[in-house]
């Protein structure tokens, strides 16, 4: 399988594989994500860190084409380290985004103090998503729904597992599994009709208490409308161990 991306220093070829449902010409906003988490992996530190939180903002739609990209380190510390990364498509910056190292030290706990369990039906007790192929990019992802479906009006919670190679020559982190995962929140949890509304989000916001474990990644989530063309899709992120972090996507609601 060819990659979603193949980096040369400071320039991205992106694959066609990269559209999102929006406009064929435009990248599904999990592309990207993990370009940026994989920017930021990519910046050393004076100290083992792990990424703690993602914020990214969508500046423009990001086309289906070559890119440029720049990383920097805005603040390094002796525990953590936050790094700026920016994606540029003919100059002009399309996703600019902040990623928040913190150091990782082994630290005695109480006892009480365990992952919150997923009481919902595990990856392998869950059918596989039947349709809603809605671009290349979710060719790419295999979907197996633990509560409602892909696309239904409601609440839902859906495994994700990532079953396409993303940066050429790198392996998928952990952390890259859990933003593409994310970026799906709006549609694992819509709160409108995707035939009559589009809800294309303008952000993402992944904060992780600890990396997640394993392919699969579970997307609880549910939406909320506002009457003045905004939104919020928010889910709570787990592994087959439980839950570990949360996504927010801000939402920009039309009538198609």
């Amino acid at each position: 399988m060819e990659p979603i991306f193949r980096v040369d220093g400071d320039r991205v070829v992106t694959s066609p594989d990269a559209a999102g449902p929006w406009d064929p010409r435009m990248q599904h906003g999990s592309a990207p994500a993990a370009l940026v988490v994989w920017a930021a992996e990519a910046i050393p530190s004076s100290a083992p860190m792990r990424i703690a939180r993602v914020s990214i903002d969508l500046m423009r739609p990001v086309p289906v084409a070559s890119l440029g990209i720049e990383s920097e380190v805005l603040r390094d510390g002796r525990k953590i380290q936050l790094c700026g990364v920016r994606l540029l498509a003919d100059g002009v910056v399309v996703v600019s985004a902040t990623v928040l190292k913190i150091k990782a030290q082994a630290t005695e706990l109480p006892p009480e103090i365990t992952d919150l369990p997923v009481e919902l039906p595990k990856p392998d007790q869950c059918a596989s998503e039947p349709g809603n192929i809605t671009s290349p990019f979710v060719r790419c992802i295999s979907m197996r729904p633990a509560r409602g479906q892909f696309g239904q009006i409601g609440p839902g919670a859906i495994w994700f597992r990532v079953d396409h190679p993303l940066i050429a020559g790198a392996a998928v982190s952990q952390v890259m599994r859990a933003v593409v995962a994310a970026d799906f929140s709006n549609g694992t949890s819509p709160a409108l009709d995707f035939s009559k509304f589009t809800f294309i989000n303008a952000d993402l916001t992944v904060n992780l208490a600890r990396e997640p474990v394993g392919d699969w990644i579970l997307v609880d989530g549910e939406s909320w409308i506002g009457p003045d063309g905004a939104g919020l899709a928010m889910s709570r992120l787990a592994d087959q161990h439980g839950y570990f972090g949360r996504a927010v996507q801000s939402l920009v609601i039309e009538r198609r």
